[in-house]
């Protein structure tokens, strides 16, 4: 799906480790998980500061889902 490797390319961008990005998406009746894990001394640089990071990649993932017709989440797991 392109979506995830939106967020593959965007997160892999932003960290100094790209090998260690890893996304997994999560299927349900409506609405798509995805999941991204990074290194733990990239998290600082995929969550930004206060969250700002983080949250432009929600909205270019929440954007890009709406024009397929769908709707995605983004988590980060630590």
């Amino acid at each position: 799906m392109p979506l995830k490797a939106l967020v593959v390319a965007v997160a892999g961008e932003l960290v100094d480790d790209p090998a260690q990005v890893s996304v997994t998406e999560i299927a349900g009746d409506q609405n798509t998980l995805f999941e991204l894990r990074v290194a733990k001394t990239d998290l600082g640089k995929v969550i930004g500061r206060e969250g700002r990071t983080a949250q432009a990649m929600r909205t270019v993932l929440s954007a890009a889902s709406a024009k397929l017709g769908t709707r995605a989440h983004l988590e980060i797991i630590d």
